[in-house]
């Protein structure tokens, strides 16, 4: 899950997007959004699909599964 920890950061950072502003628009509380990228927690399937959904990219891409 490193390499998700390291996309999610880099998606919120292209996009400007607070943790706040990302658990919000997704549904989750901001310390799910924190706890994700720390490590400490995954995302449920669910959320990496609204994840994906909201940076408009694949679950794949995002978790850092690409050939």
């Amino acid at each position: 899950m490193d390499k998700f920890r390291k996309n999610l950061r880099q998606y919120m950072k292209d996009t400007r997007t607070t943790q706040a502003a990302l658990a919000e628009a997704i549904g989750v509380s901001q310390s799910a959004v924190s706890a994700w990228l720390s490590g400490t927690k995954t995302p449920s399937v669910e959320n990496l699909w609204a994840l994906a959904d909201h940076f408009a990219t694949t679950m794949d891409e995002l978790a850092g599964r690409t050939d």
